[in-house]
């Protein structure tokens, strides 16, 4: 049955509806997890572990940034399980309300001058719930996207998600930008590191509104509904058996290239730019904002280019590009005599296209990748698997190395390594453009069966 042809079809404004909500949720997962990101770059290091070196606290910061990341892959499991079984509309409003009470309460925490070990404890506490409800916000969102969208305009709209993470990128780095222009030094990390995490209460309320007039998704209604065979409504797939799929391991092997990236660039490299290099830190955050803001071109760009030739193509070139500019963009980079100007410029080129590009297409590519039955399953786990070894342990990692080797290779080897495991992904993977959503089988499984056929 083609999607077209579906009687669970949705209006124009029920797509206008998805698409607003999913833009808006995945803007608030990722302006909460930058807030914090940049916060444990280069505040929450003397704010929960003041009695450590610079490094070694700026490790330990990151330690508590990659806790949320382990929590992201248990709230994959639950609620990617969840969204399959009872709906994506349910499931999507749940990890909203979870992530925004989180990211305020963080606002709240005592610091460690008052009441010692316990802060950075309940700091962790909260990364951790916070990422059961960021497990699946993503995939919940992209699914959504996928699954509404028309034929044709699949890469463009599903593309919103990631103009989300990109909008929420950029208002939490412009949030840090004018605290540092607006406080000192002293002021921000005594008391006004708070204002960011408290206000995000705002942006959680508009979201939860939104979700709550949001229409199930045709394409689970069509799998899932009253009208489905029953042994497909009954049938549940166990975890261990999804992992031995081609398909999730491929979608695992993407989001390495991406992820991997995301959190050496934002997350890790403005930490080492400023606890290291003893840059001024208004330039990594500088950079990210206008990074974000050239991002609102590549992003629908990339989107729109994946609806005109497919989804490996584009995967393809931006890899190969990560790989070919880490080294020329890192060396100006930490090399300190250029200008701020050279420097910021260097930090956009390869921010857009190891990072941003990417995650583009990375929502609509993993949507596709997998059958109906279990897709928001399968995608929010691969992609939450990635995340961990990538974007979670990334930024550790590369602490612990650029401290044992007292040099800035290792973040250039990182970024090469995770951009090979993605182009690696990418040239393994089926086309998946012009797929069927509603299909039960994932995109492996059929390109397996046409040769079978076709031999």
């Amino acid at each position: 049955m083609s999607q077209s042809s579906n009687k669970n079809e949705r209006s124009a404004s029920d797509l206008i509806r998805a698409s607003v909500s999913g833009w808006l949720g995945t803007t608030l997962e990722f302006m909460d997890f930058q807030l914090y990101s940049l916060g444990a770059a280069l505040v929450f290091h003397e704010v929960f572990f003041p009695e450590q070196s610079g490094a070694m606290a700026l490790i330990l910061a990151m330690g508590t940034y990659g806790a949320g990341y382990v929590a992201r892959i248990v709230g994959a499991v639950i609620f990617g399980k969840m969204g399959d079984r009872v709906g994506r509309k349910k499931v999507l409003f749940i990890t909203i309300a979870l992530m925004g009470v989180c990211t305020t309460l963080i606002g709240a925490l005592p610091t460690y001058q008052q009441v010692g070990i316990l802060a950075p404890i309940l700091l962790v506490v909260l990364r951790i719930i916070q990422g059961l409800g960021a497990g699946a916000e993503i995939s919940g969102a992209s699914t959504m996207l996928a699954e509404y969208a028309p034929e044709g305009r699949k890469g463009i709209i599903a593309s919103l998600v990631a103009m989300g993470t990109n909008c929420g990128t950029l208002s939490a780095t412009a949030i840090w930008a004018f605290m540092f222009f607006a406080f000192s030094n002293e002021d921000i990390v005594s008391w006004a590191w708070r204002i960011p995490f408290l206000a995000s209460f705002i942006v959680m309320g508009f979201a939860i509104w939104l979700r709550m007039n949001l229409k199930e998704s045709p394409v689970f209604e069509g799998v899932h509904g009253e009208n489905a065979p029953s042994a497909v409504k009954q049938e549940s797939t166990p975890v261990l058996q999804m992992l031995r799929g081609k398909s999730f391991w491929i979608a695992t092997g993407l989001r390495f290239g991406q992820a991997g990236n995301s959190g050496i660039i934002q997350t890790f490299l403005a930490g080492y730019l400023v606890q290291t290099l003893l840059f001024n830190k208004a330039i990594p955050t500088d950079a990210m904002m206008l990074s974000s803001i050239i991002g609102f071109i590549t992003i629908p760009l990339t989107g729109w280019l994946s609806d005109r030739f497919g989804r490996r193509i584009p995967y393809i070139i931006l890899t190969l590009g990560s790989i070919i500019l880490a080294y020329p963009m890192l060396s100006v980079v930490v090399d300190g005599a250029q200008s701020v100007g050279t420097i910021t410029l260097c930090l956009i080129l390869i921010h857009n296209v190891a990072v941003l590009g990417q995650a583009a297409i990375e929502g609509i590519t993993m949507a596709e990748m997998f059958g109906a039955r279990n897709r928001f399953a399968q995608m929010a786990i691969s992609k939450e698997i990635g995340g961990l070894f990538a974007t979670g342990l990334g930024p550790l990692l590369a602490g612990i190395f650029c401290q044992m080797t007292g040099s800035w290779y290792p973040i250039v080897i990182m970024i090469i390594v995770y951009s090979c495991i993605g182009l690696i992904s990418a040239l393994l993977m089926p086309e998946v453009g012009d797929r069927d959503l509603q299909d039960l089988r994932d995109a492996t499984d059929c390109e397996a069966l046409s040769l079978s056929r076709a031999s």
